[in-house]
């Protein structure tokens, strides 16, 4: 995920406003980490740079 999308993307529970938490990222993008809601504090996992914006309720649990 490039870093200038996070100005794009709302929570889709409130839609409130995101924050980024980086575990691992490269020149071009972040790998890993998650977003968090400013305004609800739903967490959404960023895997292999891909932002999971599922609803909690609809994420497939491991």
């Amino acid at each position: 995920m490039r870093r200038s999308l996070l100005d794009l993307l709302a929570c889709p529970v409130c839609k409130g406003d995101l924050d980024i938490r980086v575990t691992e990222e490269t020149q071009e993008e972040i790998v890993s980490g998650e977003l968090v809601c400013r305004k609800c504090g739903e967490r959404y996992p960023i895997e292999d740079g891909i932002p999971n914006m599922l609803p909690p309720e609809l994420r497939e649990k491991v």
